[in-house]
């Protein structure tokens, strides 16, 4: 399970190192040294473990073809998905189409999300955070928390 917030910088070459709790999750699961990331919601990225991508695919394309939306969803998500290897530092090279859609330039934050990592520029990390509710105010609206 991924937990946790970290920040990390991206290298000249685009290359993001992953921290090393995340990766020791990936060990732990047995899982090669790769993950796929893709668009995410927010103007973040998302990056799974190869098992959960797998999982994760399999709903996404089994919905219903007939609806525009759910077409163009299904399909921004694939087409901006890449698998990226990590190298011996534990970094993986971070497409330039992905890093334009997330916003990322020098720094990154990385944040666990169970079962995926969520990667954010610091600041519209910053403004998500901001901009929402309290926990306290979300909590009384959850019905069975």
């Amino acid at each position: 399970m991924f937990l946790g917030t970290f920040e990390h910088n991206l290298d000249e070459k685009g290359r993001l190192s992953i921290p090393v709790r995340f990766r020791e999750v990936l060990s732990e699961k047995q899982l090669p040294e790769k993950m796929i990331i893709t668009q995410g919601l927010d103007a973040c990225l998302f990056g799974y473990p190869l098992d959960e991508w797998k999982r994760f695919q399999e709903k996404i394309v089994s919905r219903p073809m007939n609806k525009s939306d759910e077409r163009y969803f299904i399909r921004r998500l694939l087409a901006g998905a890449t698998e990226c290897s990590f190298d011996k530092q534990g970094r993986i090279m971070l497409p330039g189409s992905l890093r334009d859609y997330a916003g990322l330039e020098r720094e990154a934050v990385l944040v666990g999300v169970s079962n995926r990592i969520e990667i954010w520029s610091p600041k519209r990390w910053r403004e998500y955070l901001e901009s929402g509710k309290s926990l306290e105010d979300i909590a009384e609206q959850i019905q069975d928390l």
